[in-house]
């Protein structure tokens, strides 16, 4: 071995085999290090702008989450980590309750925009978990198996099944399920929403007319899309509409 080879410092062997889900200890360091940091409610925005130009530990998921979620964070600089996040990272900062309601309301925005391009397995995943509003979108989607699992959801609110039963894509297994689920169907808004939907069966419709004031029935009546033939049918069932 000649002195050139002697003197020569050894390069370190890299096993760029190992994924980002599987940092180097350095990198792992660099991940504690910022989410300590950024769990400081007194941390200052330079030194949040400064874990952000860290290419290494905004690679992490808690980093990310944890700066998004930060009073202190710049807002230029969360709405960029929230946009960047990954599909089951958006569900996850629209749940927690420190985040800002308007960065919430922008992750459901963006996952509920990202859900045609997602995965079967992924939308049922995400309908069993994520918040009411991505529930609400997922009752829209074509495969039974997301809508059914969206409908069970128990952060779905009334206001979300109004939402989707009123909008157009709303299909006519959807409409009937809702017809008949327990929770759902008793519930007077819901009512109200089904006598406006072109799918409700007969029986149903006439059930549902029945619990509503006449007055109030027709203002429904007349913005509902349920056939002609089936208002008819509705106003002479219920007395005095």
């Amino acid at each position: 071995m000649d002195e050139a080879s002697k003197l020569e410092p050894a390069i370190p062997f890299t096993d760029v085999s190992v994924s980002s889900t599987q940092p180097s200890d350095a990198s792992r360091l660099n991940e504690d290090l910022a989410t300590a940091r950024l769990k400081d409610p007194e941390i200052t925005k330079e030194a949040i702008e400064e874990i952000a130009r860290d290419s290494g530990a905004m690679k992490s998921r808690k980093v990310r989450l944890a700066m998004a979620v930060h009073a202190r964070t710049p807002r230029r600089i969360a709405l960029r980590v929230v946009r960047e996040l990954y599909t089951f990272e958006l569900m996850q900062f629209a749940l927690l309750p420190v985040a800002p309601a308007d960065l919430k309301r922008m992750a459901e925005e963006l996952l509920i925009g990202r859900l045609p391009s997602i995965t079967l397995g992924e939308r049922i995943a995400l309908a069993r978990r994520c918040s009411g509003a991505v529930a609400g979108g997922l009752m829209l989607d074509k495969e039974p198996r997301v809508w059914q699992t969206a409908l069970e959801n128990p952060r779905l609110t009334e206001a979300g099944v109004v939402r989707a039963l009123l909008k157009t894509g709303a299909s006519r297994a959807l409409v009937e399920k809702v017809c008949h689920h327990a929770k759902w169907s008793v519930r007077i808004e819901v009512r109200m929403a089904l006598l406006r939907s072109a799918h409700t069966p007969v029986a149903k419709a006439i059930e549902f007319a029945r619990r509503i004031p006449a007055e109030q029935l027709r203002d429904i009546l007349q913005a509902s899309k349920l056939p002609e033939s089936v208002k008819r049918v509705l106003r002479g069932e219920v007395q005095d509409v």
